[in-house]
């Protein structure tokens, strides 16, 4: 049962936090109605839901929104965030499968006390120590030279087809929330097939960040250097059980980040991942606008 909502001022609360967030509304849409044209493409909903999840698990977490506070309606939560009810529906449905937030039927969306295990996840705790991009790829680079390096002695076919199942999935979509899943499903993959929970473990620790640094290397067209192999190199080599190779491409592919991402180093991985959705987001809107009025 979730706890009791406070007053209406509790609403209010909550919303206010997100007054910056409000988006100019288009007149002709009624409140959170998803605004006509490429607006409504499905990039740019992803993109949002990422943006809205993203903010409201940061406050839940932190504290900043407490423990039994009822959550603004989803029309409300639509309105301040501009975006359409079907993403803050999205966003509340991966907020309660995350144990944020209970929805009680005909009452509302209300945060939930976190378990003490919860609380003290490895996501939480890195993010506490404020890592930086740079850090994180300095924690990677070992973490996955080693697992490429036993993957590519103990793979099995079926641990090969889900490396290119992974591999084509990156490759088929512009999407870029598709592409750094697909990315992760990717480095997953090698991780299953190194036959080590224990490395495993350690990089599902990290795989949210992971994610946000993915949402940026998928978008960035310096991604793409020549001669820096990437996952189609990595998985030639782990087929053809090239140990040393394999751990070389792995290694390359890594360091890339060290030379492309320039002052987004020595950014903390959220932060970069939050402005780098808004310049996402910005480019989306520019192109919305230049198509609504021909140009």
């Amino acid at each position: 049962m979730p706890p009791t909502a406070g007053p209406s001022g509790t609403d209010r609360a909550v919303t206010g936090l997100y007054a910056a967030d409000m988006q100019p509304s288009d007149p002709s849409s009624p409140p959170g109605s998803e605004r006509p044209g490429p607006a409504a493409d499905p990039a740019r909903r992803t993109l949002l839901t990422e943006r809205i999840a993203r903010r409201l698990e940061h406050d839940i977490r932190s504290g900043e929104i407490a423990v039994g506070t009822k959550l603004p309606s989803e029309r409300e939560l639509a309105a301040q965030f501009g975006s359409s009810r079907n993403v803050v529906r999205e966003v509340l449905r991966r907020l309660e499968a995350q144990h944020l937030i209970e929805v009680a039927p005909g009452r509302g969306s209300f945060v939930r006390e976190q378990s003490s295990g919860q609380a003290r996840g490895y996501d939480a705790l890195y993010r506490a120590g404020r890592p930086t991009v740079r850090q994180l790829i300095e924690a990677r680079i070992p973490l996955e030279v080693e697992m490429v390096r036993l993957a590519t002695g103990r793979a099995t076919e079926e641990d090969l087809a889900a490396m290119r199942s992974a591999r084509d999935a990156l490759e088929a979509t512009a999407d870029v929330v598709v592409k750094a899943q697909a990315d992760m499903d990717f480095h997953d993959a090698i991780a299953v097939a190194s036959r080590n929970p224990v490395l495993r473990i350690m990089l599902s620790s990290i795989s949210g960040m992971m994610f946000e640094m993915m949402l940026r290397s998928n978008s960035d067209p310096s991604i793409g250097e020549p001669g820096v192999p990437h996952h189609p190199e990595i998985l030639e080599a782990v087929e053809a059980r090239d140990v040393d190779l394999a751990c070389a491409r792995m290694r390359e592919h890594l360091l890339l980040g060290l030379r492309t991402y320039g002052a987004d180093l020595d950014l903390r991985v959220d932060t970069m991942a939050r402005n780098h959705i808004e310049t996402l987001l910005g480019q989306a809107e520019g192109h919305r606008d230049g198509n609504r009025t021909g140009t």
